[in-house]
């Protein structure tokens, strides 16, 4: 089998880069396209995945993204064409959607950002079929598959991850003093067009705030200057789930990155406009995420939150057993994906929906 992956965000690398290896190690062969922004290039070279590098950015602002999807499907369309893939998989990337249509191809994807509407509009479209995890807000019709799963769980549970300290101590990263982590976002995305993000003096607010419960280290995506300088996360791009799962506490913008501590049982206050049904189920069934959607003051109303936690001595302890929960009632993913691509590869794009059924 021969299969062709797009990688558009630092996330999607450590969503794939188990199932690539593995694929690898079943005598498949494939190519790895990539928008090397934000890490990604660096993700990559660290798990030992080849790619192609097609830009550099997913743009800023209507004009530049949209100049930027006309290049990039053109250019998926010429790898998949001189590639010849038996079939595209990844995440809702359109442009690999239109590839494959072209190439006549069937094409794979697992989506869990209701937001990305522009994508989905186009892969609902062209795609072959659909993965989502039940949670998930949207009807995408004939080709969506539910599956109770996080897309996190492709490298966060346990059987391909375990957290290390070791990994921690390693680079000098102290992490047996009380941290927490902060991330905040640079809305470049597709779904973040009209979002305003927190300026500088309200992120400084809120981090001292937090510091005085455990050192405060913040991840930020548009970059730190100035008076957040000193608070950058000085660990590598690869080791961020290591750093994530011996939190005490994350205050997050980015949605993935709270999910991502919320899958290693470490809670979080999530500060983000942005409604998803995964957001939602973590806050509601497994009460790990504390969801701050609404509103010009949820920021300080998340502050609050998070102090809260904080005050609690038995926080840690308390999301493990969360994260037992969480974990003994989701699917293991990795296994799943890897089939369907085989049985979609084989089927071709006459076939869409025959196979494992909603799980």
């Amino acid at each position: 089998m021969k299969w062709l992956l797009t990688i558009d965000h630092p996330a999607w690398v450590h969503q794939f880069h188990h199932i690539v290896h593995a694929l690898d190690s079943r005598g498949h062969k494939g190519k790895v396209i990539a928008i090397d922004r934000s890490g990604v290039g660096e993700l990559l070279q660290n798990y030992g995945i080849p790619y192609v590098r097609c830009a550099t950015t997913t743009g800023k602002g209507f004009l530049q993204k949209t100049l930027l999807f006309i290049g990039l499907s053109a250019e998926h369309t010429w790898q998949g064409l001189r590639f010849r893939p038996d079939v595209f998989f990844g995440r809702a990337s359109p442009m690999q959607a239109i590839a494959a249509w072209i190439c006549r191809k069937p094409h794979l994807l697992y989506e869990d950002t209701e937001m990305s509407k522009f994508s989905l509009k186009i892969c609902r479209r062209l795609s072959t079929k659909i993965l989502t995890p039940r949670a998930f807000l949207t009807d995408l019709g004939s080709k969506q598959e539910r599956v109770d799963t996080y897309k996190e769980l492709f490298y966060l549970h346990p059987s391909v991850f375990t957290p290390s300290k070791d990994v921690l101590r390693n680079v000098g990263f102290a992490v047996d003093e009380p941290y927490i982590v902060v991330r905040f976002s640079a809305y470049h995305a597709s779904h973040d067009v009209g979002m305003r993000e927190l300026d500088e003096s309200g992120k400084l607010a809120v981090v001292r705030r937090l510091e005085k419960y455990g050192r405060v280290y913040v991840s930020d995506e548009a970059g730190l200057a100035g008076a957040l300088k000193p608070y950058a996360l000085p660990t590598p791009y690869a080791i961020i789930h290591h750093v994530l799962a011996f939190a005490r506490l994350m205050y997050s913008e980015g949605v993935t990155m709270a999910s991502e501590a919320a899958m290693l049982g470490t809670h979080v206050v999530y500060v983000n406009t942005m409604v998803a049904g995964t957001t939602t189920e973590l806050c509601e069934r497994y009460a790990l995420l504390s969801n701050f959607c609404h509103g010009a003051d949820r920021y300080e109303r998340g502050a609050e939150k998070a102090e809260e936690l904080l005050q609690n001595p038995e926080l840690e302890s308390l999301g493990q057993a969360k994260r037992a929960k969480l974990l003994s009632e989701k699917v293991d993913i990795n296994a799943y994906y890897m089939a369907e691509a085989e049985r979609l590869a084989k089927a071709g794009r006459r076939v869409r929906n025959a196979g494992h059924g909603n799980s």
